[in-house]
């Protein structure tokens, strides 16, 4: 939202959610259906999982020129990493984080050396995942190596991409933000 200039045009609403390290809860004000975030509300739609919201919040401000809208010569890779985000890269950061590794997971989600090549093969050349310009598809795929620097993959190609993506104005306020616990 900061990123796309709409902070004024949403309501946020902090919530508090269960965490792994057993802190927090479901928060009876949350009105996702699982007590999970993200989630959004608009008028009578609701909106859920991060990619999801990322087409959804694109699509409505594409005066934002971080999304590919319906047309665009990218629309299909901009939805293809999306969905790769939250089909592939998370479900992987999350199993290697727990340190779980079974063939039936690799061969359905693949591995973290096989996201970490993909995402090197996608940014050979270019400085963003669909080219020259920054996207929503950065934003959302960098964000788990900002957040968990631990998981930062060794790759330049990978590291250099994500400092471009950290270094953003928008995003230094929204680490700015968390930092101060505003």
């Amino acid at each position: 939202m900061e990123e796309m200039g709409i902070t004024d045009r949403i309501d946020v609403v902090e919530v508090t959610v269960s965490r792994q390290d057993g802190s927090g809860g479901p928060d009876p004000r949350n009105p996702h259906p699982e007590k999970k975030v993200p989630y959004l509300i608009d008028g009578d739609d609701q909106v859920r999982e991060r990619g999801a919201l990322v087409a959804y919040l694109t699509d409505k401000f594409p005066e934002s020129g971080l999304g590919r809208p319906v047309g665009h010569p990218q629309r299909g890779a901009f939805l293809s990493w999306l969905f790769y985000y939250q089909g592939v890269m998370e479900p992987v950061l999350v199993l290697d984080w727990a340190k779980i590794d079974h063939p039936a997971l690799q061969a359905t989600f693949r591995d973290l050396e096989a996201v970490c090549a993909r995402l090197s093969e996608a940014l050979d050349g270019q400085p963003y995942i669909l080219g020259e310009e920054y996207s929503a598809v950065d934003l959302l795929l960098s964000s788990p190596f900002q957040w968990l620097p631990d998981a930062m993959p060794t790759q330049p190609a990978i590291r250099d991409w994500v400092r471009r993506c950290a270094d953003r104005p928008a995003m230094k306020v929204v680490a700015d933000r968390e930092l101060a616990g505003v």
